[in-house]
């Protein structure tokens, strides 16, 4: 199995989920915006009740070329993205950092959860009212968000999509994100099967180091 592709694939959605990305969107149709003072007290209602979430993920780049997984999240601040078997990258967050895990060269790399594009997910506290917009869609069913710090725009951007759904935490459930890094490279992550505040032990957000031990660290 050729896995070149894939790990140049996930090495530019680990690359924008852990580190700044330049910009991110979607675009739809006829604009909404009347309704952007409560549609993002929603979202913020939603991310307040929800203490834990657990999906399957469907990641796809500008190439078209999909890779499927495992998403769990625990908030505040503890994510993991655990990809199909024979893809040995590994992106957890443990609550204050996110690290990209590359079981095949031996390489780990993090960055502090806040300055990543993930952090307006992950922290439930954030008022969003201070660097969130809601984006048109055309559908009174559907609210996208655009996350940036507008004092820290080097952190990157990142949209999310929610559905209304009553039977979810806020009434909405989480659909997914959308993201473009520096280089222009458009990622999407599409979630499915999602599961609200369920159990999630702590355990579930450490990883083994593959680096060579050596003295002194």
């Amino acid at each position: 199995m050729n896995l070149t592709p894939t790990r140049k694939s996930l090495t530019r959605i680990a690359a924008w989920t852990l580190a700044p990305a330049a910009a991110a969107g979607l675009v739809f149709a006829a604009p909404v915006l009347a309704e952007t003072p409560s549609a993002l007290s929603a979202v913020q209602a939603h991310l307040k009740n929800t203490s834990s979430m657990t999906a399957d993920f469907v990641q796809t780049d500008r190439k078209g070329q999909r890779l499927s997984g495992t998403l769990t999240l625990k908030r505040p601040g503890k994510i993991r993205f655990q990809y199909q078997k024979g893809v040995p990258l590994l992106i957890v967050g443990d609550g204050s950092r996110l690290t990209m895990i590359d079981y095949e060269v031996k390489q780990v790399q993090s960055w502090p959860v806040k300055n990543s594009p993930l952090g307006a997910l992950l922290d439930p506290d954030r008022d969003l009212s201070k660097y969130a917009k809601v984006l048109p869609t055309g559908s009174d069913g559907v609210i996208s968000v655009e996350v940036k710090d507008p004092k820290r725009p080097e952190y990157g951007t990142i949209t999310m999509v929610f559905l209304r759904d009553g039977s979810a935490p806020g009434g909405l459930r989480l659909r997914g994100w959308v993201a473009l890094d520096s280089q222009n490279n458009r990622t999407r992550i599409d979630l499915s099967n999602q599961k609200f505040n369920v159990a999630v032990a702590d355990s579930t957000f450490r990883w083994t180091d593959p680096r060579p031990k050596t003295r002194g660290r």
